[in-house]
């Protein structure tokens, strides 16, 4: 690759995730510390239901390469104690990966009684609010997380409504089913 070559791909780069950067910001949200777990994205002023909040925004992946980038944001958060994967689902042959420092939307905690949900539209992810979100109040939206694997994720929402690990609504029954029948 020539010079010329690398500047131009080099200036497409900053085109691209300074597009994204745009695209992740909100006048509605703000990151604060959160009680459910380290940060956590907060509304700064009222929000109505179905109001698009804010962009889930990162690189489109293929599925390989998510399944790879996954297990390395895993490895990573065991070793350093921060949140583990920031990968999102996108449809059956993409997701997109999340953890850059301006997708504000990666901070969004998991609620067994959530405010918002993720809404995909085309190639793109929204988080849009389910009811009246009070000014200061954090959002959250269920992970959706597969039961499959439910013992890897313990669910500290501390909502009257908390299953106790992050598993879709879906599946609570289930769950419900699965964890009365431990001994």
């Amino acid at each position: 690759m020539t010079d010329d070559q690398e500047l131009e791909r080099e200036a497409k780069l900053v085109r691209k995730f300074k597009k994204y950067f745009k695209r992740s910001q909100s006048d509605l949200c703000e990151v604060r510390g959160s009680i459910i777990h380290g940060r956590g994205v907060y509304a700064t002023q009222d929000i109505a239901p179905e109001v698009e909040v804010i962009e889930y925004v990162g690189e489109p992946i293929n599925k390989e390469t998510s399944e790879d980038r996954a297990w390395d944001q895993y490895a990573k958060s065991e070793e350093n104690g921060d949140a583990a994967v920031y990968i999102f689902t996108l449809d059956d042959k993409w997701d997109i990966d999340g953890n850059v420092p301006w997708n504000i939307a990666r901070l969004i905690n998991h609620s067994c009684d959530p405010n918002c949900e993720a809404w995909t539209i085309g190639q793109q992810i929204f988080i849009h609010s389910l009811r009246d979100i009070k000014e200061g109040e954090e959002l959250t939206f269920d992970y959706g997380f597969d039961i499959e694997c439910y013992e890897d994720h313990p669910c500290l929402c501390g909502s009257d409504h908390c299953i106790g690990y992050i598993v879709s609504q879906e599946q609570w029954p289930e769950l419900r089913a699965k964890l009365a029948a431990k001994p």
